[in-house]
């Protein structure tokens, strides 16, 4: 099927089609002078303008196909014996009619031009000579050639314009990776395949630290960081900050880069660097760049397998994102041009109603109605904002979760403090979604349920550690409620990234909500260091190591 828009484009390339013949035919006729060509070209002008007059009016198209090419046939049959050029008006049709129909209507068009003009051609001069015969055959082959060039474009419109053909691509490319999924031996867990590359390094080099960094738009971002915590002398101690510049120095050469005591190591997978391993090692074991060298050579080709492995898990990921974030914007728009536009006119319909009532007991059951009908406008309008919200590649996790916490408390009216204390290295971009989906419902139920009078957020971002703590002063965890998903939307959340969510009383008061990313390490994460002033409301504390904010909404 052919939408409006797709078969008007068609429809005006039929017109062009037919004038461009014209203008063809009109030539030979010029030229001749004879008046036998000059009524055949008016004929042919005439029956391709009702053709495309029975088009616009949507007549069968079956109908005008066969009796388009018929015509034609017969004008060319009458007319043969004046001059060869009028068969070229035979080309047409074919591609007319398969604009309509595909290569139905190309077949259905040829036909009816043969038909009828070896009909006409044996009827009116007894049969066509030897040039008449070869030129008949040679513009009915030209005509079929143009049948199936537009038979390819009729297909192609048809194709374009279907609104689910996006949709019905992605049914057959989810279904072809999910039979090639179950095959998958590693699975599709970008961290499971990055600390199996962290190991296999480990287990190759008596190193102190080893991390595995892969592309986020412009830098490299920590997979996974293993650095033993205690005991580093200052050689590795002072290495191992260099680590992330060796690493991108390594991304931009494609080649392994050496420091006095550390190195880089880029992995390869279809010239696509998709994964840099940069690890130190201690002065005291004796190592020299030109003793790892060698080994890396040979680490480098053992690991290209899980490289490739990394690389898939990756582009797995990336798919994952993309769908989530599209259904949430497609989510965001249907409440907000559905369900809040129909909850609000309710509201102007209650306001009717209130200012016609008869008691003072119905004006003030209108009012209650008419509060709670303007709360849950606010409700799903802070919902939109909340499901817009996402972090960006601009804006980090911190600050992400600071906007949230904004919109959150101007719709409450409860203070939200949050202090922030991140490196500049960013978290993978699913890790940051799923840990500000976590932040956000933690927020939204402590405002929703527990009746605070400030809820505290701290975001603490070390990448690939990370420790998110939602500390609210209300009345703590009450009795789980039957219709309530949050709690459990939250575990799975965490789940999927790995980390592990802590839910939980705080006294003397309160609900206190953890949930820690771990560095896949004995590396602990850092606490947050709180200025001994906050400073204004939305400002932002920059040091030489973090970035570090205190938002109170």
């Amino acid at each position: 099927m052919i939408t409006l828009a797709g078969g008007t484009h068609l429809a005006r390339l039929a017109v062009s089609a037919r004038i461009f013949g014209l203008v063809v035919l009109s030539g030979p006729v010029l030229w001749s002078g004879g008046s036998t060509m000059g009524l055949a070209l008016v004929a042919v002008a005439m029956i391709w303008v009702l053709a495309t007059g029975a088009e616009r009016l949507g007549l069968d198209s079956t109908v005008t196909i066969v009796l388009e090419g018929a015509l034609i046939g017969t004008v060319c049959a009458l007319s043969v014996d004046a001059s060869l050029a009028v068969l070229g008006a035979l080309a047409v049709p074919p591609f007319t009619a398969a604009l309509r129909r595909g290569l139905l209507g190309a077949a259905l068009s040829v036909s009816a031009e043969l038909v009828a003009l070896v009909g006409f051609a044996v009827a009116a001069h007894g049969s066509l000579d030897t040039e008449q015969g070869a030129g008949t055959f040679t513009w009915i082959v030209t005509g079929a050639g143009l049948g199936l060039i537009g038979t390819f474009l009729h297909s192609t419109a048809a194709h374009e314009s279907d609104p689910l053909t996006p949709y019905r691509d992605a049914q057959q490319l989810i279904r072809e990776l999910t039979d090639i999924s179950r095959g998958l031996s590693s699975g599709l867990d970008p961290f499971t395949l990055g600390a199996a590359i962290a190991a296999a390094v480990r287990d190759e080099l008596p190193l102190t630290a080893v991390s595995v960094l892969v592309p986020r738009d412009d830098e490299l971002t920590p997979l996974v960081a293993d650095a033993e915590g205690q005991g580093l002398d200052a050689g590795t101690a002072a290495a191992t900050p260099a680590l992330d510049d060796l690493a991108t120095l390594a991304f931009g050469s494609r080649r392994s880069e050496f420091a006095e005591n550390a190195f880089a190591l880029p992995l390869v997978s279809d010239t696509r660097v998709v994964a840099v391993v940069a690890g130190a090692w201690s002065h005291r074991v004796g190592l020299e760049s030109l003793q790892v060298a060698r080994h890396l050579d040979s680490l480098a080709d053992r690991l290209r397998a899980t490289a490739v492995q990394l690389d898939t898990a990756l582009l797995f990921a990336t798919l994952r994102d993309t769908a989530t974030a599209s259904e949430r914007r497609r989510l965001a728009r249907e409440m907000h041009d559905g369900i809040a536009q129909d909850i609000a006119s309710l509201g102007y319909l209650v306001d009717g109603l209130a200012a016609r009532a008869t008691t003072p007991e119905q004006a003030a059951q209108l009012q209650v109605l008419r509060e709670r009908i303007t709360t849950v406008v606010a409700d799903v309008r802070q919902s939109v904002k909340s499901l817009r919200t996402e972090v960006g590649a601009n804006a980090s996790l911190g600050a992400a979760i600071a906007g949230l916490a904004r919109h959150l408390s101007d719709a409450s009216g409860i203070p939200i403090q949050v202090t922030v204390d991140e490196r500049t290295a960013r978290l993978r971009p699913e890790v940051e979604s799923e840990l500000l989906r976590i932040a956000q419902e933690a927020m939204t139920n402590a405002v929703k349920h527990a009746r605070p009078s400030v809820i505290e957020v701290r975001c603490l971002v070390d990448a690939p550690a990370a420790r998110i703590e939602v500390h609210d002063d209300g009345t703590g965890l009450g009795p789980p409620r039957p219709d309530s998903q949050g709690l459990e939307v939250m575990r799975e959340r965490a789940h999927l990234v790995d980390a592990v969510l802590t839910v939980e009383n705080a006294p003397p008061h309160g609900t206190r909500v953890v949930v820690d990313l771990p560095a896949r390490a004995p590396a602990p994460v850092r606490e947050p260091r709180v200025p001994a002033a906050a400073p204004a409301t939305g400002s932002i504390a920059t040091t030489t190591e973090t970035e570090e904010a205190r938002v109170t909404a």
